[in-house]
């Protein structure tokens, strides 16, 4: 007979794994290439020194003179808040008896409730990854009264069944359609008239407000990277364009040599959006190249650039390719993914004043990137291929 000792047995034995597995190497290409470690995790702080440069004691001299001087390499100290990832599943005691008497049953129940659940946390997860930390989804161009919400930026940050908030506000608003076309939000036109939404509110993942990991985004964009200023802290600036380029091999080497000129940097991943990805492969098609793919951690499969993955991302913003060194990138974490457990050790909990059970999955993490300047990133890439050189 099913129990609740037995469904969470299920939980804290087989399921765990599993979801830990796919919320670590499956939930994004890019999230998959990333290391994890517990190291330099203090409090809920990490503290991590990154070097700066080169060891200066170098140089050349005479056959009997002074030996070059002493000059270790410098470091600064990258300090970051552990950031606090929750993934939230529910069953009703009514499916719970149900099943009661019928294994399979069961299993089925609570199978499928793992997959919303590690639908819902890939799906996040992903967004996070390239975002700057501050949780903002994208901005509000105008309202109406019938329940649109009509934003600037990128649709795909939205999903039907997300709650979403105003920064700094409190009402939620439950998305119940997003009109990826047009750039639109359907929700409850009464939350929306609630929440007094006008033209450039930030619009945040309920309760998220700078409260999500410091993903890619926020290498390039913020101006306060792990407790160190980029203005007084110039070596931490990744290469960023904002120039209309074309799409070519000659393009994307461009970002690549200088990477590799100015911060010995070696760049083995792209990411951009899904368009780009097609123009690129529209242009090996036009030049009559081969078109090589690749498999990567997680089964991921993309085409490459000389070997390197270009993966499209539909949580990279339009017109922008970033150029990463994967290994620069640490995933820091308390632990690995677990059940919050209560004081008894019970991880299924009833609601207070519903008839349903609750379990969270908890994770405390931050990524950290050691060498910013290593990084790159193209905002302003064009979408068609008349480039000078091709053009008549």
């Amino acid at each position: 007979m099913v129990t609740l000792t037995s469904a969470e047995n299920a939980l804290r034995e087989v399921y765990l794994g599993i979801v830990a597995n796919q919320l670590n190497v499956a939930a994004n290409p890019l999230l998959a290439q990333i290391k994890h470690s517990t190291n330099h995790i203090y409090g809920k702080e990490i503290r991590k020194a990154a070097p700066i440069g080169i060891n200066g004691g170098i140089g050349a001299g005479d056959e009997d003179g002074a030996l070059p001087s002493s000059s270790a390499t410098q470091y600064a100290s990258f300090v970051a808040e552990l950031k606090n990832l929750y993934g939230k599943l529910e069953i009703s005691d009514k499916a719970l008896r149900a099943t009661s008497n019928n294994v399979n049953s069961f299993v089925n129940l609570l199978s499928d409730e793992m997959e919303k659940l590690i639908e819902s946390s890939n799906f996040n997860l992903g967004r996070m990854l390239f975002g700057n930390g501050s949780g903002t989804l994208a901005t509000v161009s105008s309202t109406t009264t019938t329940g649109i919400i009509n934003i600037t930026g990128n649709i795909n940050n939205f999903v039907e069944g997300m709650v979403i908030q105003k920064a700094g506000g409190t009402v939620s608003m439950r998305i119940t359609y997003v009109d990826r076309a047009n750039n639109r939000l359907y929700a409850d036109k009464n939350d929306i008239n609630s929440a007094n939404l006008e033209l450039g509110d930030e619009l945040v993942v309920q309760g998220s407000q700078d409260k999500e990991i410091t993903g890619i985004e926020g290498v390039f964009s913020n101006t306060t990277l792990y407790g160190l200023t980029k203005t007084d802290n110039r070596w931490l600036n990744p290469y960023t364009s904002s120039t209309l380029t074309y799409l070519s091999d000659s393009a994307i080497q461009n970002v690549i040599d200088t990477l590799e000129d100015t911060a010995n940097s070696n760049i083995n991943y792209i990411a951009t959006t899904k368009a780009i990805r097609r123009l690129y492969q529209e242009y090996l098609g036009a030049y009559r190249r081969n078109i090589d793919v690749t498999e990567l951690a997680g089964g991921f499969k993309t085409i490459t650039y000389n070997g390197i993955p270009v993966v499209g991302d539909k949580f990279v913003n339009s017109n922008t390719m970033y150029f990463l060194n994967t290994d620069d990138f640490t995933m820091y974490e308390m632990c690995d993914w677990k059940w919050l457990e209560d004081e008894s050790g019970r991880i299924l909990k009833q609601n207070p004043n519903y008839p349903t059970y609750s379990a969270t999955l908890v994770k405390y993490a931050e990524l950290i990137c050691e060498r910013p300047a290593g990084q790159g990133k193209l905002s302003n890439v064009a979408t068609s291929l008349t480039a000078p050189e091709t053009s008549g």
